[in-house]
């Protein structure tokens, strides 16, 4: 497929456009993250946020939390705001059932994303608890998934909680799998693998150059696979028997519609909203400090949502280095938040990967 988009696909992004900058006007919240814990029970090679098995600050209090939850419930429809649970891993908090259960109490759906190393025993608790929806991890077979993840039994217990997922009704959840060198090869093979067990949904990454990634070369395909991968995900959506989408990041030139269910936006700042792990107030928890926009101890979140994340909402800034000439920068506004670094560069284009 051309990378360039077709005067339809154009016709398409243009209409879009449109109705991203009204979202942008009216910034609804629809998802919060909650960075519930930098501790986690694995070593990721691709960890973002370097976590470690004990983290540098200390679990946020739940009581902090639901305050936060309480002083914003009034302004938004607790219906319609996810709550998900983010780290670290989650379920190294003992009291996430308890918090879900808050949750509900105050009309709140929520969710969580796990490495799945306790998933699977804590499961009939978490459902109890009134959880909503799931992400867990499976970055290919044993041995790909086990290398990525630094852990022998790793894969085994990931597919012991995706098997216990399979096996419930009233709740959205689905497969990630991060591409890399080590797993690229056996997309094909791994997919039927997924049908098989009975899974449904399935989202594939690729990995961005920070925290711990950027050390290592293996976890970055060259532009020829990250191309090789989209034609993957679109073969896999005509086929039709497993949801397979790209992950929400990035501008895709004739890709887009073909690879997801929707066109690109970067939806940091204007729906997605989180709290980290210090307090912090930002939007995707990966996204790099220097856009933090407040603290929940010094500020209240709705205050900070209504009146901040202007870098988020008015992308103009990011019209600079290799943005600066680029005729896909009204579509695309610079990418995702999180690619930028610390020095607010863009770390790479998915647009000028395509071949």
């Amino acid at each position: 497929m051309n990378k360039k988009p077709t005067l339809r696909k154009r016709i398409g992004l243009e209409l879009f456009r449109r109705l991203k900058k009204n979202r942008v006007i009216l910034h609804e919240m629809h998802t919060l993250f909650w960075e519930c814990t930098l501790r986690c029970n694995l070593s990721c090679r691709h960890c973002g946020s370097d976590c470690k098995v004990s983290a540098e600050h200390s679990d946020m209090p739940l009581g902090d939390f639901l305050h936060v939850i309480d002083e914003l419930t009034p302004y938004v429809n607790p219906n319609k705001v996810l709550v998900i649970f983010s780290g670290g891993e989650a379920l190294l908090r003992p009291d996430i059932e308890q918090c879900g259960r808050e949750l509900c109490r105050r009309g709140y759906p929520w969710g969580m994303v796990s490495n799945g190393m306790t998933f699977a025993e804590r499961l009939e608790g978490l459902l109890a608890s009134g959880m909503r929806a799931a992400t867990i991890s499976l970055d290919g077979f044993e041995k790909a998934h086990n290398w990525l993840r630094c852990h022998p039994q790793s894969f085994k217990k990931a597919v012991r909680s995706v098997q216990g997922l399979i096996q419930t009704t009233d709740i959205k959840w689905d497969v990630v799998t991060c591409a890399n060198q080590q797993n690229f090869d056996d997309l094909p093979e791994f997919k039927r693998f997924l049908i098989e067990m009975g899974v449904k949904n399935w989202r594939i990454f690729t990995i961005f150059p920070a925290g711990r990634a950027a050390l290592i070369p293996e976890l970055q395909l060259d532009d020829a696979q990250f191309t090789q991968l989209m034609e993957f995900i679109h073969d896999c959506r005509l086929e039709g028997i497993i949801h397979t989408s790209y992950g929400c990041e990035g501008f895709l030139g004739n890709y887009e519609m073909e690879v997801r269910d929707h066109f690109f936006q970067c939806n940091a700042g204007v729906h997605v909203a989180s709290v980290l792990a210090d307090g912090s107030i930002s939007a995707c928890p990966s996204i790099r400090s220097n856009f933090h926009q407040g603290n929940i101890y010094n500020d209240r979140l709705i205050d900070v949502w209504n009146h901040k994340f202007q870098p988020f909402r008015d992308r103009s800034w990011a019209r600079k280095g290799q943005c600066a000439v680029c005729n896909m920068f009204r579509y695309c506004e610079g990418s995702g938040m999180h690619l930028y670094n610390d020095r607010d560069e863009l770390m790479f284009c998915h647009y000028k990967r395509l071949r």
